[in-house]
């Protein structure tokens, strides 16, 4: 499970999700993924529709997706999960302890 806190201005503040199959990044899916904070129908439905996808295909839909002009939780999502690939390629691991990261 991990936990991101978003940037910018956005209703979500964090990001809560899980990851199956990151021993391969480029077959690795969304599992689960939980929004704090947000419009909670909206969020709701994100998750469900991104739940199974190929992390580089959700990169790849919502990343510039905006709302109050900087961001919006759908791109946060996107910015989440490309820090995720990055540092899986790269080899860098985030200590679970912490409850969230920021890279």
């Amino acid at each position: 499970m991990e936990t991101y806190r978003t940037k910018g201005n956005t209703c979500c503040k964090e990001i809560i999700f899980e990851i199956e199959g990151e021993e391969d990044i480029k077959t690795a899916v969304l599992l689960d993924v939980r929004f704090a904070g947000g419009c909670s129908g909206n969020l709701q439905g994100i998750g469900k529709l991104v739940k199974g996808m190929r992390l580089h295909d959700i990169v790849e839909k919502l990343t510039g997706v905006l709302c109050r002009e900087t961001t919006s939780c759908p791109d946060q999502l996107a910015l989440a999960i490309k820090e995720f690939i990055d540092r899986k390629e790269q080899g860098i691991v985030i200590s679970r302890r912490r409850k969230s990261y920021t890279i």
